[in-house]
């Protein structure tokens, strides 16, 4: 334990440090919130996976795996067909030159469209933020737990979110994207080692079979006929939607050198995450045969790795750097999705309508408030969800919110001509209304909608995204700009 809690130590104050350092090399906008666009392309490949692959993946599909078995395996598609298309936009956001996804939706739509942007945007990294927060608290708890610096998880929550926000506050992407790598880089190899491993204690195939079998879970040995057609739908649209138009990938698009360099990355993410995340589900699978109690389910990969500590030094130190990363792996997560709403508030509300001549130490200055606030805000919101969903489900919410208002409208602002305002707007309005009502109508409503099987099993993904493209060509087509006739 106190080898753990070394290595942990010793990872925290080289972040700390490096936030500190990197602090003192902030001296404008540019290189607060884009890193003074200054990233080579294998460094964004580090940082768009660590981004990417957060406690959505690390306890959100992990967890799904430890419920369902092999079948998880499938819950990367949406994601890598995302980024497939990504490479076609890559290159054409950098040149942009702008910092945010609604300074795109504005150029094209007007400032209604910014707005509306900013409020969906706000909204759904809010709860990523908040998630992020109690899977941080998770790991130090379980580190900790039975130890002599044995804290509760809501104690360890509060450390993980005071962590993350003074390293974001400190530096911004500049800092991140770089720690980003290692991140990557660990991540990488620990799974890697870690997955046969654990293939060799489960016994194989065999093995895991005669375990699934005794726990009443032989499914878990089954890919196909798992999921049924409307929850494939239901988990593999949510993320498609969200990388497809995720601010913190664009961020990271407008932080590159140049448009080709962007491509490349893109390209090469591709092979990333779908080697990382694969590693993750196959993990958990393999972990969830060896683990009988039900409530540890929740965290399988903290779980495994926390249960490595007492097996020899080899071992240790694997569980003990699979933790690291898992924990290194959410702050990073969390850092990218707390410095995207405070950066698009200050270029997209306070720049634009309160103080458009602001002086870049004041913007700073005020970036770093935001991120204060911001985080804060995040923290209460990770109490609301602490104990009613799991962390699959916050994430689907959340990237439901997210893709299903932004992503169609500033896709059409890339690709597609006869978009218009009014179009666009009404989007905006139909992915951000129907998301939130699909989900609570049934907690104001009872009757035979909300009971029927259908509301039951159908996310507010498939509805809300529909009425979000109807809205987008249905509008565009009847009431097209002047300009644009």
């Amino acid at each position: 334990m106190a080898f753990t809690i070394t290595i942990m130590g010793l990872y925290f104050a080289i972040l700390a440090g490096l936030g500190i350092y990197k602090a003192t090399k902030i001296k404008n906008q540019t290189d607060f919130s884009v890193a003074g666009r200054s990233l080579s392309p294998w460094i964004l490949v580090g940082t768009m996976l660590a981004t990417w692959v957060g406690t959505g993946s690390i306890l959100g599909n992990a967890g799904k795996a430890y419920q369902t078995g092999l079948a998880a395996l499938i819950l990367p598609l949406g994601s890598i067909c995302g980024i497939i298309l990504l490479t076609r936009v890559a290159g054409k956001v950098r040149s942009y030159e702008k910092f945010t996804v609604p300074e795109i939706l504005a150029d094209r739509y007007g400032e209604t469209a910014r707005l509306l942007g900013v409020f969906a945007l706000v909204c759904a990294y809010m709860v990523i933020v908040s998630y992020q927060y109690n899977a941080g608290g998770a790991v130090l708890f379980t580190i900790l737990e039975g130890s002599s610096f044995q804290i509760s998880l809501k104690t360890a929550t509060f450390l993980a979110a005071t962590f993350i926000i003074i390293y974001t506050m400190l530096a911004g992407l500049v800092s991140v994207a770089y720690t980003d790598v290692g991140n990557g880089i660990i991540m990488t190899i620990s799974l890697m080692i870690a997955f046969p491993f654990l293939w060799y204690t489960a016994g194989g195939w065999s093995g895991m079979e005669t375990a699934f079998a005794g726990m009443g879970k032989s499914g878990h040995m089954d890919f196909w006929g798992v999921y049924s057609n409307i929850e494939l739908v239901n988990f593999l649209l949510p993320p498609f939607l969200l990388i497809l138009g995720d601010a913190n990938m664009y961020q990271r698009f407008f932080a590159s050198k140049d448009a080709e360099g962007a491509t490349k990355a893109t390209f090469a993410l591709i092979f990333f995450v779908a080697i990382v995340e694969i590693l993750i589900i196959a993990c958990a699978w393999v972990a969830s045969s060896l683990i009988t109690e039900e409530t540890k389910g929740k965290y399988i990969l903290i779980t495994i790795a926390h249960s490595f500590l007492n097996h020899g030094f080899l071992i240790s130190l694997l569980g003990a750097l699979m933790l690291t990363t898992i924990i290194g792996i959410i702050i990073s997560t969390a850092d990218s999705y707390l410095l995207v709403p405070a950066t698009t508030i200050m270029r997209d509300v306070y720049q634009t309508h309160v103080d458009p001549n602001a002086d870049e130490k004041t913007v700073v200055l005020l970036s770093r408030a935001l991120v204060v606030a911001l985080g804060l805000i995040a923290f209460g919101v990770s109490y609301a969800f602490s104990k009613s969903e799991t962390f699959f489900t916050k994430a689907l919410y959340a990237y439901t919110i997210y893709g299903a208002a932004i992503t169609p409208a500033l896709v059409a602002a890339l690709f597609w001509e006869k978009v218009s305002n009014i179009g666009a707007i009404t989007s905006i309005i139909a992915g951000i209304f129907i998301t939130i009502m699909w989900s609570e109508l049934g907690n104001i409503f009872s009757n035979s909608f909300t009971q029927s099987e259908f509301y039951k099993s159908t996310d507010a993904v498939l509805p809300a995204i529909f009425a979000s493209v109807s809205c987008l060509i249905i509008f565009s087509l009847l009431f097209p700009d002047k300009a644009k006739k």
